[in-house]
């Protein structure tokens, strides 16, 4: 079951609160402890090529686009 399935499927079952809970039970996707999808994107909730260093929690493309904002500089 791919993401957007997953909304897809909770929007459906918003007014039907007895067959939501249940179909959670069953089919929620697990908390992961490791691996690549631990970590995500503060901003846009991407969990590759995830920047970690100085307390960023960014992808790559996120801090391309705040990087100047936020201070660094683009050495040539």
């Amino acid at each position: 079951m791919t993401a957007s399935d997953w909304k897809k499927i909770l929007k459906q079952l918003k007014n039907k609160p007895e067959k939501m809970q249940k179909f959670l039970k069953h089919n929620k996707p697990k908390e992961r402890k490791t691996g690549i999808a631990k970590k995500t994107c503060e901003r846009c909730r991407r969990f590759g090529a995830h920047l970690n260093s100085y307390g960023l929690n960014l992808c790559r493309q996120c801090f391309r686009e705040i990087a100047k904002e936020i201070g660094f500089k683009k050495y040539n």
